[in-house]
């Protein structure tokens, strides 16, 4: 399997790593299958995006789109930040071997998270319930943005 240098990068010397003490959104993703668990953390004023921190156990891959993530959404509104996808997180690190795009996924659904629990928090939103935890993305057409 080969990465490509901005993919090694990321996961050798990530950007972000840690935890938001009074985060305005935190989102945690996972998945059953390769064991990868994303945890984001969002501090948003304004409905900016002013910092963003992550915390991954997973593979290298996983590392790398969590922290090149965290670096596409700093300075972005909550609404922009909402656009990210997981095949721009992957372009953004020229690209990840077919086997590894799942973490793509995560890391655009722990950021998705982290701004659903932001706005559950400032009543934009109401709290996720047991059929839906709010985790998943599939609800993504509440979070359309307005031309």
């Amino acid at each position: 399997m080969t990465y490509s240098d901005k993919v090694l990068d990321h996961f050798a010397n990530p950007r972000n790593v840690g935890e938001i003490d009074g985060a305005e959104g935190v989102g945690v993703v996972g998945n059953a299958k390769c064991g990868d668990i994303m945890k984001m953390y969002l501090k948003i004023e304004d409905g900016v995006i002013l910092d963003a921190k992550f915390k991954t156990f997973g593979c290298g891959a996983a590392v790398a789109t969590s922290s090149i993530a965290t670096e596409m959404v700093k300075g972005k509104t909550v609404d922009e930040a909402l656009l990210l996808t997981n095949s721009a997180v992957a372009e953004a690190l020229d690209g990840l071997p077919p086997v590894k795009m799942h973490c793509s996924n995560l890391a655009e659904e722990a950021i998705h998270a982290a701004i659903h629990n932001y706005r559950v928090g400032i009543g934009e939103l109401d709290e996720p319930s047991a059929e839906c935890p709010g985790c998943c993305n599939k609800c993504s057409d509440i979070y359309k943005v307005e031309d």
